[in-house]
C-alpha cells in the first residue's frame, strides 16, 4: 500500500512539473493537473481545490522568474492583481449559479476561437502593436470578467488573458505572457481562499504538488524567454485546442 501511495504521489508530482512548465508559457496547466488529481480518487470539487492550490505556487514563480528577467514590474500591476483576486473569489464563491454543463458546451468555442486568433493573425511577435484600450478600463472590464471565469471554471484562463494583452493592450507576445502570470496568480489565490473553507483541499497532496509547479515553472519561463513567441505561438495553439478538445469530449460524453 505505501509503495501504491508514493508511485501515485510520485504521478501527480511529476504532472504537476509538465502543468507548471505548460502554465508558465501558454497558460492551460490546468489540463495536465486537474485531470491527474481525478484520476487520483479525487471528487470533481477536491480536485478543482487542490489545483488552485498547487497551481498558486507555480503562476507566483513565473511571475517572478519574468519580474527577475524585466519583462514585468510587479508594482505596476498589484491594481489589476487586487480586481483579479476580488473577481477570482467571487467567481468562486457563485460557482453554483452557472451550470457546468453549460460552460463546457460554450467554452470549446471560445478556445478554438483564441486558437485561431493566434495560428492565423498575422504579425504576431514579440514587438508591441497599437494599444487598443487604456490600462484603467482594462482592468475593469477585461480583468474582472476572464477572473470570475477563472474562479468558477478556469480552463483556459491564461489564454484569455494572453488575448486580452495582445488583442487590446497592445502588448508583444512574450510581454503578454509575462503580464499574465501575476493576474493568473491572484485569481488563483482569491478562488483558493474561498475553497480553503469548503474543506476540499488536499493539502498534503496540493503542497507536494507545488514542488513540482515550482520546478516547470521555473524551468518554462526561462524556456519562454528564450525562443520568445516562436515557442509561446505554436504552444498557446496546441494548448488551447486541445483544452477545446477535453471540453467537447466531456460535454458530448
Amino acid at each position: 500500500m505505501f509503495e501504491v501511495a508514493t508511485q501515485l504521489a510520485l504521478l501527480l508530482i511529476l504532472a504537476a512539473f509538465c502543468a507548471g512548465f505548460v502554465d508558465s508559457i501558454a497558460g492551460g496547466g490546468a489540463l495536465i493537473a486537474f485531470p491527474a488529481l481525478l484520476l487520483a480518487g479525487a471528487s470533481p470539487v477536491e480536485a478543482l481545490a487542490t489545483n488552485k492550490l498547487q497551481g498558486t505556487f507555480g503562476a507566483a514563480t513565473a511571475t517572478l522568474a519574468y519580474a527577475n528577467a524585466g519583462h514585468v514590474r510587479p508594482q505596476d500591476q498589484l491594481g489589476m492583481a487586487a480586481i483579479s483576486a476580488v473577481f477570482g473569489a467571487l467567481g468562486a464563491l457563485v460557482a453554483h449559479l452557472i451550470p457546468a454543463e453549460v460552460l463546457r458546451i460554450i467554452m470549446p468555442v471560445v478556445l478554438i476561437g483564441v486558437a485561431a486568433f493566434f495560428a492565423l493573425k498575422p504579425g504576431l511577435s514579440d514587438d508591441a502593436r497599437a494599444q487598443r484600450v487604456k490600462p484603467a478600463v482594462f482592468a475593469v472590464t477585461v480583468v474582472p470578467a476572464i477572473a470570475a471565469y477563472d474562479g468558477f471554471f478556469g480552463p483556459g484562463t491564461g489564454s484569455f488573458f494572453m488575448m486580452g494583452f495582445v488583442l487590446l493592450a497592445g502588448y508583444g507576445v512574450l510581454k503578454a505572457t509575462a503580464h499574465t502570470k501575476m493576474l493568473n496568480f491572484a485569481s488563483n489565490l482569491g478562488s483558493l481562499l474561498v475553497f480553503v473553507f469548503s474543506g476540499a483541499t488536499w493539502w498534503g497532496v496540493g503542497l507536494a504538488m507545488a514542488v513540482g509547479q515550482i520546478a516547470g515553472a521555473s524551468l518554462g519561463a526561462r524556456v519562454a524567454m528564450r525562443v520568445g513567441s516562436r515557442l509561446i505561438k505554436p504552444l498557446l495553439v496546441v494548448v488551447s485546442t486541445g483544452m477545446a478538445l477535453r471540453l467537447l469530449w466531456q460535454a458530448l460524453g
